[in-house]
């Protein structure tokens, strides 16, 4: 599958939007017709988001970074209340706690996979001596942890859970009988959804709220847009213009123009992830090699998995930089997800003592280009690349 032209020496990002004329001419028509925001395109793109999910109720926001802000508020979380993410994120997952007011607290990964999982969440409780308030597990690369584990575990605690599934639509989990769509909801109070453009949909920049609670639903569409209510009682009283700001909020809003272009791309999801599937199921076979064996592993290959990502990793951080600088000379950009959120400045004196899995899944990982749009050639040179790599070593 490719939208986009091969040309071989161009360079090739680890990721980018896959845009064809059928996304353009969704833009398009929005731009001719009477509204570019707060008009019907993003109840039909919540509409959709609901489908692909499962959840009951979808809210369409500006950003993944607002859905994970706004669905904390929405939950009243504070500053007396601590919350856990996993350490190996983007800081969104943790300055969405910080920004309530909240202390934060980071749970180790399972080093093999960059996923924190029920023990992971129950260790980093223990270690803070202090009672959950909330968790906020976060897929990873297109896999999800388990989360009817750490839903568990929570109820337990008395703890809520909010999965960030940025990475992870369209992916599943669960054993036999027990499979999950990721952003149901049948195992968290919410979850939330990025559509930046490295991410399987793209808006250009938006995210989502997902949840089965018809309340907290309710009042994240209410702080969506300034904390404003158009209730019937009150424009039966006043008139069809009233309306009542009943808390502080902001805009956070997607457009029509963003939500015409999410629904285009939520159309070809399947076909999105199927390439996505193909090409992982190719630098697997590729990379069964000796001569790759003996420099990086392979990620495990799992047909539920979304594969946003496509992580190897390295025997050391040595070699992982080399591979870096050498990728990049070749025209191949990769990325490492991610630098343990607890390393930024922001976040010293956060974690007490060492998180092994942690530490050691960032000094090995890094991110091949993987997009529905990399042709067989381009798959092929970056393939071509890290063998050039590895016999040198």
């Amino acid at each position: 599958m490719s939208h986009q032209k091969d040309n071989s020496g161009d360079m090739i990002p680890y990721a980018r939007q896959c845009i064809d004329e059928s996304d353009i001419e969704s833009v398009r028509e929005v731009l001719h017709s009477e509204f570019v925001t707060q008009g019907p395109r993003q109840e039909w793109f919540e509409s959709a988001l609901r489908e692909v999910t499962s959840a009951r109720y979808a809210i369409a926001v500006s950003s993944g970074t607002a859905a994970l802000s706004l669905v904390v508020k929405g939950l009243s979380i504070g500053e007396k209340d601590l919350g856990f993410t996993s350490a190996i994120t983007f800081v969104a997952s943790a300055n969405c706690l910080r920004m309530a007011g909240a202390g934060v607290a980071f749970a180790d990964v399972n080093p093999e996979t960059g996923l924190s999982e029920a023990e992971h969440f129950s260790a980093a409780v223990e270690a803070a001596g202090s009672d959950p308030s909330i968790f906020i597990p976060v897929s990873y690369a297109g896999t999800c942890p388990d989360l009817a584990k750490i839903s568990e575990y929570a109820q337990l605690r008395g703890a809520l859970v909010v999965e960030d599934a940025s990475h992870s639509i369209g992916a599943e989990y669960g054993i036999g009988n027990e499979v999950s769509k990721s952003g149901s909801c049948e195992h968290s109070d919410a979850s939330t959804l990025s559509f930046h453009p490295v991410k399987h949909v793209c808006c250009g920049e938006g995210g989502a709220v997902l949840t089965n609670d018809e309340t907290l639903a309710r009042r994240i569409r209410r702080l969506r847009s300034h904390g404003i209510e158009r209730s019937e009682n009150l424009i039966r009283e006043e008139g069809p213009w009233a309306y009542d700001q009943v808390e502080l909020s902001g805009n956070y809003r997607l457009t029509d123009i963003q939500a015409a272009l999410g629904v285009s791309q939520l159309n070809k999801l399947p076909e999105f992830l199927a390439a996505r599937r193909e090409i992982a199921k190719k630098y697997d076979s590729a990379f069964s090699e000796d001569v790759f064996k003996s420099v990086f592993s392979r990620p495990i290959l799992d047909p539920r998995s979304a594969w946003h990502l496509y992580v190897v990793r390295f025997r050391d951080s040595d070699l992982r930089k080399r591979a870096y600088l050498f990728l990049g000379e070749k025209g191949i950009r990769t990325q490492v997800h991610y630098r343990p959120v607890y390393r930024n400045s922001y976040y010293e004196g956060c974690v007490d003592g060492e998180l092994t899995g942690a530490e050691a899944f960032y000094e090995s990982c890094l991110s091949i280009p993987l997009f529905p749009s990399l042709s067989e050639r381009e798959q092929g040179r970056v393939i071509d690349a890290l063998r050039s790599f590895c016999e040198q070593i």
